[in-house]
């Protein structure tokens, strides 16, 4: 199972387009990336062709991450980011952009739980657990914490 066809599912089941779709899966990637403890994380993009560069594309840490705004947000999502350390700002930045998308968090809870079953599926459930262990934070505001 490929990234692609974790997005398909995503978008199929939580009922959103496709550009939605692939933004909010390569932001849930970017987080983890940027977040998840060292070689658990690598075996996990390993396991999920294209994940990185999904999560690359969408990147939370970016200046201007892909379909960002500017303005206010970003500024204080940066400032944040710069106080908190790398981690709690990939998170900061994560979770303002999937509010960014238009979703609410209905919606960004279903996406997030059909992209988990969907990365157990690919690269195993214990992997997939302990990944999303080392970003506790990410796990409750997907509503699976």
């Amino acid at each position: 199972m490929n990234v692609q066809d974790i997005v398909n599912t995503v978008s199929q089941k939580a009922g959103l387009d496709q550009a939605t779709t692939e933004k909010v899966v390569g932001t849930i990637f970017s987080v983890l990336e940027h977040e998840a403890e060292g070689t658990s994380a690598s075996s996990f993009f390993a396991r999920i062709p294209g994940a990185d560069d999904l999560a690359h594309q969408y990147d939370v840490m970016a200046a201007n991450p892909a379909g960002g705004g500017g303005g206010f947000l970003s500024s204080l999502q940066g400032a944040l980011g710069g106080v908190l350390g790398e981690k709690a700002g990939a998170l900061v930045n994560g979770l303002a952009a999937l509010k960014a998308s238009g979703l609410d968090l209905a919606q960004i809870q279903k996406a997030g739980a059909t992209l988990v079953q969907q990365a157990e599926a690919a690269a195993g459930p214990d992997l997939t657990n302990q990944v999303l262990g080392s970003v506790p934070g990410l796990k409750s505001h997907l509503g699976l914490g």
